[in-house]
Parts: C-alpha cells; sequence; structure tokens
C-alpha cells in the first residue's frame, strides 16, 4: 500500500513541498489541510502591488488548481487542524474527522504579534499577515486619510512606502531609536530614513504606542509621552510569534519555533517542519535560529521533501531577504550576528551602497542598498567563507573580483 504524505500549512513550504516531493519520485498520496479558504497565495506583494490596486488575488495565487491536479494532490482548503495525534499518526480536523498519515510536515507559519493596548479592538486597527488582512487595509486606502503605521519593519516601511505613494498621509511609530533597528546597520537606517522623509512620512522613533482612542472607530493613537497623532486608519506591525500550538498539544520540542534539526525533522521522527513556524540549527552561522523569509522557507520544504522520501539531505543554505520601498531594493545575503568588523563600500549619501559584516576578515553578510552585484557577490563569498582585504573592500576604486 502507498505511503500517506500530510502537509499543514498552505504557504510558500507547503506548496513547494508538494512540487520536491514528486520530484523526488514519491507516488503516494499528498493531502495539503490549510484553515485558509483560498489557495495558497504570494505573500510579498500584500503590502506593495496589491495595496495599489495592480495585481489581484488570482494573480498571486502560487499555484492554480490544475497544477495540484497534475500532482495528484489532494487539497482541503478552508479546513483547520484540531490536534495532532504523533502515537496514532493522525492528525485530527475540526468537525471529527480524521486522517491518518505515514509522513506529517507542519508548516504552519506565523501569526502576527498583537498590541495589548487599551481600544485594539477598535474598527479601523489592523494587522497584515494575510490576503484578507490585506483587503481589509486597502478598503480604507484613500488618498488624503491620515494613516498611522506601528512599527518601522520591513512591513511597516513597505506598507508606509505604498501608501505615501497612494496620497495617503503617513506616520510611522517606531519602539526601538531607529527604523530596521533588528536587521539592518544604523547607516542603512538612516538612508531608509531619509527616503521616507523625502516622501512625506513622518518617523517617529522611541515612541511606545500607550492606546488608540475613538468611539466605534479608532481617531487617533496616543503615545507613552503623552503624544497624539490622529488616525482614520492604523496598521500595527510589530513582529511575528512562530504558530506552535498544534506542535506542543502533540508533544513536540519547541523554543521560539518548533525545533528541528538539519534535516527538518522533529522531535519525532515521523514529523517534519518548514518555513517561519521553524527554529533550526544554522550549519554555516552556528547555534539554532529562526528565519521568516520566503527563501528559507522554500529551502527547509526542499530539504523535509528530501528527508521524508528517505533522500539524506541538510539544510545548509545561507539566507537572504530583501524589501522593496520606492525605487529602492534592498537585499541581505547571511547573518550578521558575531561581526567584528563592518566596512561600508560606497557612498551611503548616495544612491546605493553596500555594508559588509566580517568576523576575522571572513565575510558574514552583506547589506546590500541598490548594489545586486554587491548582493550577489557576497553571497557567493559567504558559501565559500572567504576572506578579504577590509580596505580594499571599502575601497569603491577596487573592484570587486579583485578584493
Amino acid at each position: 500500500m502507498s505511503d500517506t504524505f500530510i502537509i499543514v500549512g498552505g504557504g510558500h513550504a507547503g506548496v513547494r513541498a508538494i512540487d520536491c516531493l514528486r520530484r523526488a519520485d514519491f507516488d503516494g498520496r499528498i493531502e495539503l489541510v490549510s484553515a485558509d479558504p483560498h489557495l495558497p497565495d504570494h505573500r510579498p506583494p500584500l503590502c506593495k502591488k496589491f495595496l495599489r490596486g495592480q495585481t489581484p488575488l488570482e494573480r498571486m495565487y502560487l499555484r492554480h488548481e490544475p497544477h495540484f491536479a497534475r500532482h495528484n494532490a489532494v487539497l482541503r482548503l478552508g479546513t483547520q487542524v484540531e490536534a495532532i495525534d504523533p502515537e496514532a499518526r493522525a492528525v485530527q480536523l475540526a468537525g471529527g474527522e480524521n486522517l491518518s498519515y505515514d509522513k506529517l510536515l507542519l508548516c504552519l507559519g506565523a501569526r502576527a504579534r498583537r498590541l495589548d493596548v487599551p481600544g485594539s479592538g477598535l474598527q479601523g486597527v489592523h494587522y497584515l499577515r494575510s490576503y484578507d488582512d490585506a483587503a481589509a487595509i486597502q478598503a480604507g486606502f484613500t488618498a488624503g486619510r491620515r494613516l498611522v503605521v506601528v512599527g518601522a519593519g520591513y512591513i511597516g516601511l513597505e506598507l508606509a512606502a505604498t501608501a505615501c505613494e497612494l496620497g495617503l498621509s503617513v506616520t510611522v511609530l517606531e519602539l526601538a531609536e531607529r527604523a530596521l533597528a533588528r536587521v539592518v546597520a544604523p547607516v542603512v537606517s538612516a538612508f531608509f530614513a531619509r527616503r521616507h522623509a523625502q516622501a512625506g512620512v513622518e518617523l517617529v522613533c522611541n515612541a511606545r504606542v500607550r492606546e488608540f482612542r475613538g468611539a466605534a472607530r479608532v481617531r487617533s493613537v496616543v503615545t507613552a509621552d503623552g503624544r497624539e497623532f490622529p488616525a482614520e486608519l492604523v496598521v500595527v506591525g510589530v513582529g511575528n510569534q512562530p504558530e506552535t500550538a498544534l506542535a506542543q498539544a502533540a508533544g513536540l520540542a519547541c523554543e521560539n519555533g518548533i525545533l528541528v534539526d538539519a534535516h527538518c525533522r522533529t522531535s519525532d521522527p515521523d514529523i517534519y517542519a518548514a518555513g517561519d513556524c521553524t527554529r533550526h540549527p544554522s550549519v554555516h552561522f552556528g547555534g539554532k535560529v529562526r528565519l521568516e523569509s520566503v527563501d528559507n522557507a522554500l529551502e527547509q520544504a526542499r530539504v523535509a521533501a528530501a528527508n521524508m522520501c528517505g533522500q539524506p539531505l541538510r539544510h545548509a543554505h545561507v539566507p537572504w531577504f530583501w524589501s522593496d520601498q520606492y525605487d529602492i531594493k534592498l537585499q541581505i545575503a547571511g547573518l550578521s550576528g558575531g561581526h567584528d568588523q563592518l566596512v561600508v563600500r560606497g557612498d551611503p549619501a548616495g544612491s546605493g551602497f553596500s555594508v559588509w559584516y566580517l568576523r576575522r576578515a571572513e565575510v558574514l553578510s552583506v547589506e546590500a542598498v541598490n548594489r545586486p552585484a554587491d548582493f550577489m557577490q557576497g553571497g557567493k563569498w559567504i558559501a565559500e567563507r572567504r576572506r578579504v582585504d577590509p580596505a580594499r573592500l571599502g575601497d569603491p576604486g577596487v573592484a570587486l573580483a579583485a578584493v
């Protein structure tokens, strides 16, 4: 009898896993169970092209129904998994139906972190994680309206840029002392702060939200120091939390994510996990990390699928990330933790430059602002564990290939 592999979660990792399982010559039954009622969609455009009205939902689907049919994959959309029984190797669906599995892949993703302050339930206060979230926000995107974005991370700044281009009046409130504080160097933060200011966005740092004010609908945001910012629309983007409740209830090891090994296997040998919900060992950088990126979700799904099919494969990928704001593309390769030197290449006052993180001259990470060649070269050097001459790296007159 053929095996049955069940995938829980309809994001990038879940869809990628179906493709990889079939490429690995798995000919058993595949079922994908997703609580989302829509076909799996591409999430990055939600705060950019979709909000601009340039991309309808149908054009954001990762795959259309005929693709799943060709791969002989059963889709159960709008279906919630209530529990996992590892001993019986079964998942229980809402309504009581049980599905037996030989291997289970959890692609549960993450949920938006909520602000627990007075007024958080007012109409007009939104979070952005799904298509339905984006559609609700888009309904309020009218030129001239006052938007307050809470959080100056990737989502907050990308959404602020889109709103500004559509003619909204935008204020961004950030708890930290600078934008993108958790992910980029101060010089990169300053570059984006200037660009947003040029576009008319008001960026307020060191601002802790105390409450959302309004009757039924939000009308302002109040910070801890008493300042009040008028708002007809609020979008909160203060990070995400990994979806681990289902795994924890099943007895799987979790610690800021579902713990997996380098083969994407959980503490149960028949259960694997991939994507934003996981915390995994970094073969290249050491320690355990949890990464929120499309790139990581796709790579972990590939690794998990191979190992589910008995084909040993380790997750040893150099991670990369990106952000598009106005006419700026930020591309990041690697992880900067543990660096002992930072080198800036190019002029941060110009239109493009890059920031390099080194440890004993070895390249750990690069942040490239409108410098795709630097990003590509950096990713290659990181994978090869190359050491460079910092002085030559920081000299724009020296070609990268000669560094």
